[in-house]
């Protein structure tokens, strides 16, 4: 179990890593060029005195997007447990749909109407944070017990030296395999040996079932694309993300790949296919023998899924690589709440009662480390095989480091939707890719 521990906060101390050009120098350092704390992070406004904010009843606004996913429920009992905690504090809970998630939250900040706190993923905190619309937490967060969210974590979501979020929640991809597939067609369970040539062997022997059976679905997105190419040694930036790499012959490989499993061999589906259900309704039908998604699916699957299932480390090609998904709570830097919306966000980061309802629900795994909650969540199935969770930490990567990164995934994505529909070849799609990127994005500033 210490082991699991430590795999997950060695994986946060690589990704506070990534980012460690967005940390300030250490004392002594002469670093006149780089922009200060207070020039990039919204300085603490006059705090009110103990008795001022403490005392009087405050209302303050929450705005997230992970609970979403049928965990509307998890996140009231929360709220619930936090305010008999603190009873002049009442919190207002909105929940915004992910596809339009950060368009929405930019929209009321920059028009003056930003909620007092909100949840951020790890990839845009970098741009919110170079923004300077994040509140510096860093004088409130004495009370925080290291032992139980660690240091690295916590220095993940610095930005110039000062704590402008915390830490909430982490997930990763795995391959999920549909048991009762695999033994009608008599092939092995997948497991952390397989390779790209594994899921495709599979998964025609999983198609050969029938004519409306696939062996594999999984998304072709900038969001997969960016991972799926690692595993085959390619990248989409070069090493210090001065120029796009995006047409590279490992990544035409890597999109022919993907594409070749829809348009030539059909083992996985396509998008008329598809019809009107998305990736994880087409494998909760139960005629699809794979899927390559994230953590949080356990509970829905557990639910809905009428067939045996468990999961292993997503598969790679010349190498294994998955995602890490972060996600922080942050206080927005307008607002005139802080001490309220700052207790909401820690509760929500370092609480026992909120690790322990996240995984009570099959929710992303908190950040907080408590032993019980640890043991919870490996004993409750399926899936059978946790291990793989702890296991896929050991290959993560990152997304693209760019402030650009959203209106590069625009770009991207409308390239790969014509490659898997077949409108251009995988050579085409990127290169043409690679061209608008190149104009429309400076990535020598």
């Amino acid at each position: 179990m210490k082991k699991r521990l430590l795999i997950v906060f060695m994986v946060l101390a690589m990704v506070a890593s990534m980012f460690a050009g967005c940390q300030a120098a250490p004392a002594g350092q002469d670093t006149p060029d780089a922009p200060s704390a207070d020039e990039q992070v919204s300085a603490a406004p006059e705090e009110p005195t103990e008795s001022e904010e403490s005392e009087e009843p405050v209302t303050i606004s929450f705005v997230n997007y992970s609970a979403i996913e049928g965990n509307a429920e998890t996140i009231d009992r929360m709220k619930e447990t936090f305010e008999a905690q603190n009873p002049n504090i009442t919190v207002e809970i909105e929940t915004l749909g992910y596809d339009d998630y950060y368009t929405q939250l930019q929209t009321r900040i920059a028009g003056s109407n930003a909620p007092d706190c909100f949840e951020l993923e790890f990839g845009p905190f970098v741009s919110f944070a170079d923004e300077g619309v994040l509140y510096d937490i860093s004088s409130m967060m004495s009370g925080i017990d290291t032992n139980v969210v660690s240091q690295s974590s916590l220095d993940a979501f610095k930005y110039n030296g000062a704590n402008v979020a915390l830490p909430y929640s982490y997930s990763t991809c795995i391959l999920v395999y549909n048991k009762d597939l695999f033994d009608e067609a008599g092939i092995a369970y997948p497991d952390d040996t397989w390779t790209w040539e594994d899921i495709n062997t599979a998964g025609e022997a999983i198609k050969a079932l029938g004519d409306d059976h696939y062996g594999i679905i999984q998304p072709v997105s900038t969001y997969e694309l960016f991972k799926v190419v690692a595993q085959n040694g390619g990248s989409l930036l070069n090493e210090d993300n001065t120029q796009f790499t995006v047409n590279s012959p490992e990544n035409v490989e890597t999109l022919t790949y993907l594409c070749d499993r829809i348009l030539n061999t059909n083992i996985a589906p396509t998008a008329q296919q598809m019809g009107s259900l998305d990736e994880w309704g087409v494998f909760m039908q139960g005629n699809t023998g794979m899927i390559v998604t994230g953590i949080w699916c356990f509970t829905r699957f557990a639910e809905e899924c009428d067939f045996a299932w468990d999961i292993c480390v997503e598969p790679g090609n010349k190498a294994k690589a998955t995602h890490y998904f972060a996600n922080g709570l942050a206080v927005s830097g307008s607002t005139q709440k802080a001490e309220a919306a700052y207790k909401w966000i820690e509760f929500l980061s370092t609480g026992h009662d909120m690790a322990m309802a996240r995984v009570e629900a099959g929710w992303e795994l908190p950040c907080a480390s408590y032993d019980d909650v640890l043991a919870l969540y490996l004993e409750t199935t399926p899936p059978d095989n946790k291990q793989a969770v702890f296991d896929s930490l050991e290959y993560v990567v990152s997304q693209p480091k760019i402030t650009e990164f959203s209106q590069m995934g625009d770009i991207l994505n409308t390239e790969l939707q014509a490659a898997t529909a077949g409108q251009k070849t995988p050579q085409q799609a990127l290169d043409d890719a690679q061209a608008e990127l190149e104009t429309v994005i400076d990535l020598t500033d």
